[in-house]
């Protein structure tokens, strides 16, 4: 089946374990990108909501840095939103490398600086920004029937 672009559908996308993540990863950079892309200061004082407050005790506010995480962000959102779209495995994996390789940087700042935080929000750190490392290596590893096809190659 073709696609924009002249792709052409590749296996491997069509698993639950891969859309599912992708829909999680997609969903989390919306509400982070609208967020500091349209209200950077709530942002700052309030993220991630629920009172807690995970960006705030970082240093001064910074509107610029703010609406530039935003917009990664969203960018990251973008590409979540055309790989679900087209459901190729060479999308799917060109999103799980973009992911991986920033949530692998963001996760390691942030367990250098959890020392300000309450319990509950070191907790709350580690999970979110480790849930989407995994998320993001899952959609490295190849579906089951992708790996079957490739053993019976």
């Amino acid at each position: 089946m073709s696609h924009p672009g002249g792709l052409s559908r590749l296996p491997g996308m069509n698993t639950t374990p891969h859309t599912v993540a992708t829909g999680v990863l997609t969903a989390s950079a919306l509400y982070v990108g609208w967020w500091a892309s349209l209200a950077p200061r709530s942002f700052y004082d309030s993220f991630p909501g629920l009172n807690r407050t995970w960006v705030g005790g970082d240093g001064p506010f910074n509107e610029h840095l703010v609406r530039d995480v935003g917009g990664l962000y969203l960018a990251l959102a973008v590409a979540g939103v055309l790989a679900l779209a087209w459901r190729e495995r060479r999308t799917t994996l060109m999103l799980g490398a973009a992911w991986t390789t920033f949530s692998l940087l963001h996760l390691s700042y942030h367990l250098h600086h959890l020392g300000e935080l309450a319990a509950v929000d070191v907790v709350g750190n580690v999970v979110a920004l480790g849930g989407t490392l995994v998320l993001a290596v899952l959609l490295l590893v190849p579906a089951r029937a992708e790996q079957r096809a490739e053993v019976t190659a």
